[in-house]
């Protein structure tokens, strides 16, 4: 039984909730968000607490029930608060600039990086070296932030490239003669 899919997910106050048959859309100030329900797995809401149950007590409908209450939860946290994700250019030359919905990176290759932004997420470039990705849906945020990291991920010798923030990169020690 899963632990997670019992607790109930209270709704802070702006936040509305509508359950439909197979989908659930959670709107508030900074927007609205729908999350598409799994076959085995029935959301309630009483007077602003959601709960999620299962329809049967197969394996599947005990971990989709998990599941979706921690997707529903992130849903609210989303539309109250946001998420974001920091990431940090470290090597000389590297650079960062948003120019509305495009990020341009310059990585030390031959050319400039033009990142086209999804909808949904906002890119700011507080300094040069900075880049700060904002928006609703935590999985779209953190999918954008590993992109960009991709173009140049941390190597292990310098240590230059893309990282996260929080992210420590263990520097090798170089080859001896």
């Amino acid at each position: 039984m899963s632990r997670i899919g019992n607790k109930p997910i209270t709704l802070p106050k702006g936040v509305e909730a509508k359950v439909e048959a197979h989908s659930v859309t959670i709107k508030a100030a900074k927007g609205a968000y729908t999350l598409a329900l799994h076959a085995g797995v029935a959301v309630k809401n009483d007077n602003g607490t959601l709960h999620v149950e299962r329809k049967n007590d197969s394996q599947e409908a005990n971990a989709a029930s998990g599941t979706t209450r921690a997707l529903l939860a992130n849903a609210v946290k989303g539309v109250t608060e946001g998420f974001s994700k920091k990431l940090e250019l470290v090597g000389v030359g590297y650079r960062a600039q948003a120019q509305g919905k495009t990020l341009n990176l310059t990585l030390g290759f031959s050319h400039p990086v033009n990142y086209k932004v999804p909808d949904g997420i906002t890119v700011e470039t507080p300094s040069q070296t900075e880049v700060i990705i904002k928006g609703l849906d935590r999985q779209k945020v953190g999918q954008v932030a590993a992109d960009i990291r991709g173009f140049r991920p941390p190597e292990p010798y310098k240590g230059k490239g893309v990282r996260y923030s929080d992210e420590r990169v263990v520097l090798k020690e170089a080859k001896k003669k």
